[in-house]
Parts: structure tokens; C-alpha cells; sequence
């Protein structure tokens, strides 16, 4: 019987959690409400603050509450051109300007949205990474759905109602500059978690890893690996449907 693998103490949390400790809190849209369904509520962007261990700047904004005399602090992910004292817009009745969050179906074909809504009301689950950006391909007004075009290309159909803000992510190009030295990396994954430097399987011992050992670094058997395989053995290709290099053109299928 083999040692526990590293991949399956990571389920454990211990020393694998995210390292939260200095984060500015988790951004989201603001709470679906009365003035957002019919019309539209103003905010100003107090000021835009970096988060430990995400590329994206994010942006504190303030609302008048629409119920009780007091102020609302919510947490956006800002899109680029965002500055300090900006009015936001959130609702149906919104303008299509950058930073403003309105439903898809308000959206004209071909409107460049970040922090898109994956389901109605959930504030915000896709497209949020720095520089990244979604796209408004088509509208079906008699199902109430839209065709989304992800950040990886893939095309999703998605409920009309639910909300983006309009805007590409601030922070991108990011990956574009090479790290350079191993203290750059260090740092990077310092306030992300515990996960570098990660150590080949193949340059482990065979108690450590299923393709440990050997004379050689070389795996000695498939990389593929069945869904079914016992957790310490689940390493690899797991339930590959295919292997091997992506040849040819990419298709993306239209309607």
C-alpha cells in the first residue's frame, strides 16, 4: 500500500486552504432589488484597491439604500476605463456604458460583458479573471435566452434576465510579461495557496506516486486513467475522451 498522494490530501484543506488573510472580500453585483428589475439605482466608485492574489483591481462602490436612510458598500470587479468619483448605473433601465450593470437582453448583439451571470440573481460568475471578457452573440426572446460567448470560446445559452456589467476586466495583459526568476513565482503563489513548486510525478519515489520509480523518468504505463480508479491511483488523464495534440483548425458551431 502506497503513501497517501499529494492530490488526495489536498481534498483535506490543512496546509493546502487559500490564503484569505489580507483578501478585501468576495465581489459580487449587488443584490437583486425593486429598482434593478424596473428601473435603476446610481452608485460612485469610492476607490479602486488591489486584492492580494487576484489580477483584476476591484472597485468599491456606494448606494443609497432604496429602503432605509444609510449607505451601501458593494465590491465590483473593476473593467478597464473604471476611475474614482465614475457614477454606475445597475437596472433594467440602465445606459450601455462601460461599468454600468443591465440585463442581457438589454444588450444589442456583439456587446463586449464581464461578470456575467451564470443563473438569474447569482451576482456575477463568469468572465472575471483580468482582461477577460465575454460577448452577446444572440437573443431568442420567445425562450427568454441568450447565446454567450465565453472568454475560452466556448458558446453557452444562458437566461436573457440575468445581469453583466458592460466592460472588458481591468489588469489584462498580465500574462504577458514572463515571470523571470523563481522568486517572481514565489511570490505570485505566496498569497494565492499552496501549490508551487509542484513536483513531477515521474521524479517521485513509486510509494509517493503512481508513476514514480523506475530507472528512468518515464511514466511505464497509460497516463489515462478510468473514472472509477481508486483515489490514490486517480492521477493523469482521468476520463480522457481523447489524448494527444489538437490538430487542425478549431470549429466553433453556429446556429
Amino acid at each position: 500500500m502506497g503513501r497517501v498522494i499529494r492530490a488526495q490530501r489536498k481534498g483535506a484543506g490543512s496546509v493546502f486552504k487559500a490564503h484569505q488573510k489580507n483578501r478585501k472580500g468576495a465581489p459580487k453585483l449587488r443584490s437583486i432589488d425593486f429598482a434593478e428589475r424596473h428601473g435603476y439605482i446610481k452608485g460612485v466608485v469610492r476607490d479602486i484597491i488591489h486584492d492580494p492574489g487576484r489580477g483584476a483591481p476591484l472597485a468599491k462602490v456606494q448606494f443609497r439604500d432604496p429602503y432605509r436612510y444609510k449607505l451601501r458598500n458593494e465590491l465590483f470587479i473593476a473593467p478597464e476605463g473604471l476611475h474614482t468619483g465614475q457614477f454606475i448605473y445597475c437596472g433594467k433601465r440602465a445606459s450601455l456604458q462601460v461599468g454600468n450593470v443591465l440585463p442581457i437582453f438589454q444588450m444589442p448583439e456583439g456587446t463586449i460583458i464581464c461578470n456575467l451571470e451564470e443563473k438569474t440573481g447569482d451576482r456575477g460568475r463568469l468572465a472575471r479573471t483580468s482582461g477577460n471578457y465575454a460577448t452577446v452573440i444572440s437573443h431568442n426572446p420567445e425562450t427568454k435566452r441568450s447565446r454567450i460567448k465565453l472568454p475560452s470560446g466556448t458558446k453557452k445559452v444562458i437566461p436573457s434576465a440575468n445581469r453583466a456589467m458592460v466592460g472588458i476586466v481591468a489588469g489584462g495583459g498580465r500574462i504577458d510579461k514572463p515571470i523571470m526568476k523563481a522568486g517572481r513565482a514565489y511570490h505570485k503563489y505566496k498569497v494565492k495557496r499552496n501549490c508551487w513548486p509542484k513536483v513531477r510525478g515521474v521524479a517521485m519515489n513509486p510509494v509517493e506516486h503512481p508513476f514514480g520509480g523506475g530507472n528512468h523518468q518515464h511514466i511505464g504505463k497509460a497516463s489515462t486513467v478510468r473514472r472509477s480508479a481508486s483515489h490514490g491511483r486517480k492521477v493523469g488523464l482521468i476520463a480522457a475522451r481523447r489524448t494527444g495534440r489538437l490538430r487542425g483548425t478549431k470549429t466553433i458551431k453556429e446556429d
